[in-house]
């Protein structure tokens, strides 16, 4: 099989709601491995560069503008799999390069564990899986368990119609990560927001993302200085006084360490809370389904995980390190790779029906919205138990439960990559 003869386009965008993406859409009838302009970043290297983001690339009408280089997308789950497990395919490699890209930022936190390629990712990673593990996650659920409890009686306290993105979404995710990292009350607002500043690269020159980016690096620097000389109980003074070969890590680490918990801890879950909640609210015959049987909840969260868009265009990418064959297409040393895990969660090679919601999807692979390899994401066992018990909590507190508005009057973010209800109203 080879590429597509088709130059598309990877455009920053958001559709309605949670309307899946339709360029991702238009790409599932292309082969797996495809060639695509990228809006923002040099090229890779390739002198088919130019030649590829010709007359039917970035400058065609409807393109969405005109693209800086060219990648490889992969779009379906077996090939996403296989780049991802692939050490041929290195993040570390991209850093300080002007990669073909969605984001305006350069990828250039050498210290992240996500731009990390093993031996050095395994060391880090290994140092902070036991705080996420399952037996650690458990331990959480009751605490879990009563910060929900407490969020919705106060949400009952209000009183009907209220938004459960400010009672529940926002506000869970929030306290746990907080909790785990040890920061204080009063820095947690403008860490908030910095958090949500550096995930919204959709402003012109980015100042913003680069702002919040900036304030959290140094806001963690100094909380990392401070657990060194006072430690605490929690995550961030764990790992500021871990020693290798008798040396503390290197402070850099801990603290972009600390950012990355943060950042990723807090926006998947509080987004894709809300986000599970629309769905449900906005598909009745499931939502009844659910509430018929309420054992089918941990079941029932997988497939909205699947199901749902939650972020737009692509992530972070790998770049190839010698020439590699996938899918009988050659990826040249040096060259961008993207994969799309959303559009791997809706492969029809893979998953009956991949565009319906279903909550009793037996026999169906994995999901790929945590990743897959190497960085498979930290906190999905966190967020997968955050999620179940606000889901199930919420539901059953409140079995008359539904939007307070027409579906089309939610109102939508749409500047970020993130995809999320700016508010929720319920009413029950």
């Amino acid at each position: 099989m080879t590429t597509s003869e088709s130059v598309w386009t990877c455009p920053f965008r958001h559709d309605e709601a949670l309307e899946f993406d339709p360029f991702l859409a238009r790409l599932r009838s292309e082969p797996p491995v495809t060639r695509i302009p990228m809006p923002r970043g040099g090229g890779t290297g390739s002198a088919d560069d130019a030649a590829e983001d010709g007359p039917g690339g970035p400058g065609a009408p409807g393109s969405g503008g005109p693209a800086a280089g060219a990648a490889w997308l992969v779009t379906r789950h077996r090939q996403v799999r296989a780049v991802t497990s692939d050490r041929r395919f290195s993040r570390a490699a991209l850093i300080g390069r002007d990669i073909p890209r969605v984001t305006p930022d350069l990828v250039d936190h050498a210290e992240s564990i996500n731009l990390m390629d093993p031996p050095a990712h395994s060391r880090l990673r290994g140092l902070v899986a036991a705080a996420f593990g399952d037996r650690r996650v458990e331990e959480l659920r009751p605490r879990t368990q009563r910060t929900v409890d407490a969020l919705l009686d106060a949400m009952a306290d209000h009183g009907s119609p209220a938004d459960v993105s400010d009672w529940l979404a926002a506000p869970l995710p929030l306290t746990t990560v907080f909790e785990l990292l040890g920061v204080p009350e009063p820095d947690r607002a403008p860490l908030r927001r910095w958090a949500t500043a550096m995930m919204s690269p959709g402003t012109p020159d980015g100042a913003a993302a680069a702002e919040g980016k900036a304030g959290l690096r140094a806001y963690f620097a100094e909380l990392t200085a401070a657990r060194r000389r006072h430690p605490g109980s929690d995550l961030l003074s764990a790992l500021a006084a871990v020693r290798e070969d008798g040396e503390l890590l290197d402070a850099r680490e801990v603290a972009v360490m600390g950012m990355l918990l943060l950042v990723t801890g807090h926006n998947t879950s509080a987004h894709q809370i809300s986000n599970m909640i629309y769905t449900l609210l906005t598909h009745p015959a499931q939502l009844e389904r659910l509430r018929a049987r309420p054992e089918l909840l941990p079941s029932a969260v997988e497939e909205l995980l699947r199901f749902i868009p939650y972020r737009q265009g692509v992530g972070i990418p790998r770049q190839a390190t010698e020439d590699v064959e996938l899918d009988g297409v050659t990826i040249r040393a040096g060259e961008t790779v993207h994969v799309s895990y959303l559009a791997a969660n809706r492969d029809e090679s893979v998953y009956d029906r991949p565009d319906e919601l279903d909550l009793e999807r037996q026999g169906a692979p994995a999901h790929l919205t945590f990743g897959h390899g190497t960085h498979h994401c930290l906190g999905a066992h966190l967020a997968r138990m955050q999620l179940q018990v606000a889901i199930g909590t919420l539901l059953t507190r409140f079995p008359g439960l539904h939007l307070a508005v027409p579906a089309e009057e939610v109102r939508w973010n749409t500047r970020s990559i993130w995809r999320f209800p700016l508010a929720l109203p319920v009413a029950w």
